[in-house]
């Protein structure tokens, strides 16, 4: 790299600081490299224009990778507008058959190509892509496109053509988030791990109760919640026993909520307690509530990262005794309406706690929970 190149690169990345708050900005070295002046100024345009994390981090991740393919595929930048043949070619190294390759080597994603991905640590899974992911970043490519003010062809008739055809060829077959539900009884299991009072057992019992009782709340919500975020609510009353502890959460904008939305969900009881317990112990009075925990024990100023949640999950798993490459932080909240279609408790009234905008999305969990519990599934008990 010229050292005209490397200025330009270290120019970019202190850009990216700028807006580090919504970007994966461990990767933020490897982003000033890929992206381009323009792709950092579209960034930056988004970030003020108000874009929901969860979404930017998503594009980001997708821009990124675009420009990484670009670069190994044809030797240039990503074209703006894009023409249709370099489209198709993306179609092509991303959907192909693993049979067909045997037979001809040149099929599919070349070896130069797929080698440097996999140095720069943008490929990692073997054989072709899900055509989710590849519809998804010819999504994120078109989006792009538009906001810079071109005309894109990515509904040509050849490219929709190419991709249904191509979809055709390579099945899949869908696959959870998480292999498996957190349900009621699989929490108990996972909580009976955190028994000390350590700090890393408070933390990871209060990060279980919270996400799954707050209605299943995604990783990147737990592990971004804030102390601003936590209202302490009236005490709910209990017929001969104490009254139940009671907070709000303001979860703010979601990724389903409306722009000018406050999403609210409430917890009570139990995941009250464990979260106190977790707050009074490592004595978090504001910033961010969920925090790493180095291997001494010492309590990190900085947020959990998304991911760590899952590691967690995966980890007291294990402790479990189960197989944490069955469960993913998804789990949490698939597992939460899952129990509740187990309770009985209505549709409505669970969507209000989880906050899923689809009710058909929400009622998958539902109906697969009266299907397996429901008199056609015990002909013969």
């Amino acid at each position: 790299m010229t050292r005209g190149s490397r200025t330009s690169v270290d120019r970019r990345a202190g850009e990216l600081d700028t807006i580090a708050s919504v970007l994966p900005m461990d990767r933020r070295d490897a982003l000033a490299a890929l992206l381009t002046d323009q792709d950092i100024e579209t960034l930056r345009h988004l970030v003020n224009e108000g874009m929901g994390e969860n979404t930017l981090r998503a594009l980001t991740s997708d821009l990124a990778y675009l420009e990484a393919w670009s670069l190994a595929a044809t030797g240039d930048a990503l074209a703006w507008p894009a023409p249709e043949a370099l489209l198709l070619k993306f179609v092509a190294h991303h959907l192909w058959q693993p049979d067909q390759r045997e037979i001809d080597p040149d099929h599919g994603m070349p070896a130069d190509v797929e080698q440097s991905l996999r140095m720069q640590g943008c490929l990692r899974s073997p054989g072709p892509h899900a055509p989710d992911t590849v519809r998804r970043r010819l999504a994120t490519w078109s989006t792009l496109t538009k906001w810079r003010g071109l005309q894109g062809v990515f509904a040509s008739p050849a490219l929709k053509s190419a991709l249904r055809l191509a979809v055709r060829a390579t099945p899949r077959p869908r696959k959870r988030k998480s292999a498996k539900a957190v349900t009621g009884d699989i929490l108990s299991k996972l909580l009976a791990t955190c028994r000390s009072d350590s700090l890393r057992d408070r933390r990871d019992r209060a990060i279980l109760m919270v996400a799954f009782a707050s209605g299943g709340r995604r990783r990147s919500e737990i592990a971004g919640l804030r102390m601003e975020q936590l209202q302490a609510e009236e005490p709910i009353p209990i017929d001969g026993a104490l009254p139940l502890p009671s907070l709000s959460i303001h979860l703010g904008r979601t990724k389903t909520s409306r722009a000018d939305k406050d999403e609210v969900v409430y917890l009570s009881g139990r995941p009250v307690d464990a979260l106190n317990s977790w707050l009074m112990a490592a004595k978090i009075e504001k910033g961010s509530v969920f925090r790493a925990i180095d291997r001494w024990g010492n309590l990190s100023r900085h947020p959990l990262d998304p991911k760590a949640v899952t590691d967690i999950i995966k980890q007291r798993a294990a402790m479990a005794g189960l197989d944490p490459r069955e469960f993913s932080a998804h789990g949490l909240r698939s597992g939460y309406l899952t129990e509740a279609a187990n309770r009985g408790i209505p549709l409505p009234e669970a969507m209000e706690q989880s906050r899923h905008r689809s009710v058909q999305q929400a009622s998958e969990y539902y109906n697969s929970a009266t299907r397996r519990s429901g008199r056609a599934a015990r002909l013969m008990e």
